[in-house]
């Protein structure tokens, strides 16, 4: 499992966009989301992960 921190994931919306992003590029990932931690942690390929979540617009770290 990937832990990415993503400081501009800052309300449900977020959440929401982070989810759906994840869920199309790795459908069969497990995503788990902390919105208070901005974390976001991801069993599947990393790199396709964040690739996701840079393409919805955050900045994963």
């Amino acid at each position: 499992m990937t832990t990415f921190h993503v400081p501009d994931m800052t309300c449900g919306h977020c959440e929401k966009a982070v989810r759906g992003a994840l869920g199309a590029a790795l459908p069969d990932a497990s995503v788990e989301v902390d919105l208070p931690s901005h974390t976001v942690k991801v069993a599947g390929d990393a790199e396709t992960a964040r690739k996701a979540l840079v393409g919805a617009g955050f900045t994963p770290a």
